[in-house]
């Protein structure tokens, strides 16, 4: 059985640095034997973000590759904090905020990028948890999605 270090290496995907905060936030927070991400933004391997609207700015498809990187932020933010992804026995709940044109209506499509992520790192019984997907006015920094999560570790 592969445990979700291995899953992730075999997906040949490069995780971006761990984003710092900027604001009075934390980054994560373990309580008891849950974990609970920040929102957080699609940072690139050098430290740039992705930026735009979707819908004005990139198409769906370019928004649902931004979600997963959204996806990879997080998963270096759980690797920063709780040392491997090993640690991490299955998400709980994902909210996904997509920044779209008012016109704009598949936001969970969006939001399947990092679902499907965390469904190959984890596998589907323990990466598919919960979720909300919505549009949004606008996000931080023109970002075209924002995710937080919650999972339950292995403690």
């Amino acid at each position: 059985m592969e445990t979700p270090e291995e899953r992730f290496a075999a997906l040949g995907l490069v995780l971006p640095p761990a984003p710092k905060p900027l604001g009075v936030y934390k980054p994560g927070l373990q309580v008891g034997e849950f974990y609970y991400v920040s929102g957080h933004g699609p940072v690139l391997p050098d430290a740039s973000l992705i930026i735009g609207r979707i819908g004005a700015d990139m198409d769906i498809e370019v928004g649902k590759l931004a979600a997963q990187q959204v996806g990879l932020t997080i998963l270096a933010t759980l690797k920063a904090q709780l040392g491997s992804l090993n640690r991490v026995k299955r998400v709980i709940k994902v909210l996904g905020m997509v920044n779209a044109t008012d016109d704009f209506l598949r936001h969970p499509y969006v939001i399947n990028g990092c679902s499907e992520l965390f469904a190959k790192v984890w596998g589907e019984e323990n990466g598919i948890g919960v979720r909300s997907a919505v549009g949004m006015g606008t996000l931080p920094d023109n970002i075209p999605v924002e995710i937080e999560a919650m999972f339950e570790l292995d403690i």
